[in-house]
Order: C-alpha cells, then structure tokens, then sequence
C-alpha cells in the first residue's frame, strides 16, 4: 500500500475538532461540529409528522427524555446486573479486533451508541495488551452515508493505520448495510486500498445477526441504550444540513453541558471496566476452546428477515418504522412516537425499563413469540393515527 494515498493527501486538510463531551481525549476525541445553538429541538410528534412527510430524521433534534427517579433506579439495577456481561462481551469483542487488526489499529466508534462501546474496547486494549490506540466518536447516518471528512481527518494524521469500526449493538442491520456502502464509495473516491477501512463493524451485541465481530448475539440490555446523551459524553445524536455544515466540517451535533449534573456516562464505563479482570480471564478460556466464537465471515442477517415478515404481518408501510431488538426498542420509546411494543416474554428481565417506559407513555404491549428479539417496537405510519 503507497504510504500516502493520492486521494487523502491532495484532499485540503480538515481542520482539528473543537474539544466536546464530557468523556475525557483520552477515552474519545469526537470528531463533530457543534451546532447546538443553531438547532431548536423538537417535541417526537412533531418530527415523526416532518420525517413520514420527507423531512430526513438527520436535518432535526428530539428533545431529550428527561427520565424520572423509577426509571434511573431501573439504569443503575440493571448496569448491577449486566456489567460482567457487558465487560465479557467488551473483551470478546476486543480480542478479536486486535487479532484481525493487530496494534496500529484506529478505533472509530459510531456516534452515538457506539461511543460507550468504542470507550470500552479503547480501555481494555490498553489495560490488556499495553496499547493506547487511537479513538474517535465519527458520524454515520441512514440515506446519507459516514463522514468522509472524519475519514479523511483520521488517516491524514494516522498513515499507515487500519480502521475498525464499532458500534454499540446491532438492529435489522441498517446502519451495517450503510457502513459497507459507505466504505465501497470512500475507496472508490479516494483510491483507497481494501482493508484499510473494515467493513467487518464489531459490535457489543449482534442480534441482527449482520455483524462480523461480536460480543454476544443475545439481545440483552445494554444499559447505555437507556438514556440519551447523558449515557454518550452528553453528545446529541448527529444532525447533517447544509445550512449547518460546510465542505470542511464534520457532521453536526449539540453538547448539552447543561445536563453536566445528571451525566452517567463515566459512571457507565468505570462500572463495567470495574469487570474486566474476571471478564478477561473467561475470554480468554471461551476463545482457547473456540477461536471463532464471536466472528462471522458470512453473517445471516436473519434480524432483517424477521423484521420483513413483522412489517408485513402488521401492515407496516416502511420497513424503517420497525425497530428490532432491545437497543432500537428502547430508542423507539425515548425519541419516537410508537403505535406499539412486541415482546417476546412479558416476564424476561431484559425488557423489564421497556415495559416502564411503555407504561410512562401509554404504549399497549403486545407478547409475540415468532422472533429471535426479546422485543421489538412498532412505529405507525402518522396517515393512519388520523
């Protein structure tokens, strides 16, 4: 591979971010544009009529869930109750990375899941095999593909480097689906040698069964999937207008430093860290009986077949109005305007903050064995709520 790809070094050279979040630049550098006070955020009824009528969920913000004391009980009883789970699924997934990778590898999380998850694996590679890899938070959005400036930004100032994407859990694959197109058209664009951008998304949990490198492919809670931003670095989710965003700029996004009082999101990651001696001592044991125990060369995508066959028992008019799996289920409820929820066990621990938050705003719950997902949420089309 030429050491300096015509394509990235003949490209201007993207300015440095401006600090953001509340992780420190050890853990994360986000490479956004802060455009919070350009953005007015609005209520979930408002922007459900603005998407289903063509306006694109990336042009707006929701206002954030304020969640009550019940519900931020349950985020810390279930962080008590899945954080070796977590911290295992985090040192499966980081062994393979540094197997396939090896040690010039760049972390880049996918804002915003995946910036807890990237947080993580960036912690135990450094605990674990002495290695302080870069990590950067980049934008990728549905429709619109990734940040190539964010790219760009990473393998100007990193030649030579390969560079794994990872994301917090995995849905019916779309933002995979994305990311495969988007790293087909970077490559293209700027002569980029395969490889150097995996394709292969590693994620702490795959129940979409469209990852390559994963953790777990049991759909349990991951508890960062129960808050917004002050579970993220106090980051929104990532906004892309060109009102806002120039030809240099990253892909926007509004820092709440308001929220600085209620922010979990160092408190997430140091509880789970907190496992990750006894999780490295039983990864090690799981992968010295089964190398390949958390990699697929060739994934089913059996989350996406399942949501086809939902969308069409239900009369769903877009496959992008159902949303499978705990994290999407949850992300429904927090910033979307749901017709209702399917679980597959009303009584299984792992849905126990979706059924509160279904409760909170009247969603009915519907039992619905014929799915691999322990839930998955259903969004109506606003034409047939009139």
């Amino acid at each position: 591979m030429d050491k300096h790809p015509p394509g990235i070094y003949s490209y201007p050279t993207v300015p440095d971010p401006v600090p953001l979040g509340s992780y420190t630049a050890g853990d994360v550098v986000f490479l956004l544009k802060d455009i919070g006070p350009c953005v007015v955020e609005q209520s979930n009824e408002d922007r459900e009529r603005a998407m289903q009528s063509g306006c694109h969920y990336s042009e707006m913000l929701p206002i954030e869930y304020r969640p009550t004391r019940e519900y931020i009980d349950l985020f810390h009883k279930s962080l008590k109750e899945t954080g070796h789970r977590l911290a295992l699924a985090t040192a499966i997934t980081a062994e393979h990375i540094i197997r396939r990778r090896g040690r010039r590898v760049v972390l880049a999380s996918l804002a915003r899941a995946g910036t807890p998850a990237g947080v993580l694996v960036k912690r135990y590679l450094r605990h674990f095999h002495n290695i302080d890899v870069p990590h950067y938070s980049i934008s990728i959005i549905r429709d619109r593909g990734i940040d190539q400036n964010a790219i760009i930004y990473i393998l100007q100032r990193h030649p030579g480097c390969t560079v794994q994407f990872i994301d917090g859990w995995t849905g019916k694959g779309a933002i995979t689906a994305e990311l495969i197109k988007a790293v087909d058209t970077f490559e293209q664009r700027f002569h980029i040698e395969p490889g150097v951008l995996g394709k292969d998304l590693a994620v702490l949990a795959d129940p979409g069964h469209c990852a390559n490198i994963f953790g777990t492919r049991d759909d349990f809670l991951i508890p960062s999937a129960c808050l917004n931003a002050t579970i993220s670095g106090l980051m929104s989710r990532t906004v892309l207008r060109d009102d806002l965003i120039g030809p240099l700029d990253f892909h926007g996004a509004k820092y709440y430093r308001e929220l600085a009082g209620e922010d979990l999101s160092n408190y997430f990651v140091d509880t789970v860290a907190g496992y990750f001696t006894s999780a490295w001592e039983k990864a090690r044991r799981i992968l010295q009986e089964n190398h390949r125990l958390g990699v697929d060369e060739n994934p089913s995508w059996l989350g996406r077949r399942e949501t086809l066959r939902i969308q069409k028992e239900f009369g769903i008019k877009s496959i992008n109005l159902v949303k499978p799996g705990v994290g999407e289920t949850t992300r429904v409820l927090l910033r979307r305007v749901p017709w209702k929820i399917l679980v597959k066990d009303v009584h299984h621990a792992d849905i126990k903050h979706v059924l509160l938050l279904a409760r909170d705003r009247g969603v009915p719950v519907q039992e619905y064995s014929r799915m691999s997902y322990s839930c998955c949420g259903l969004i109506k089309s606003m034409e047939d709520r009139k």
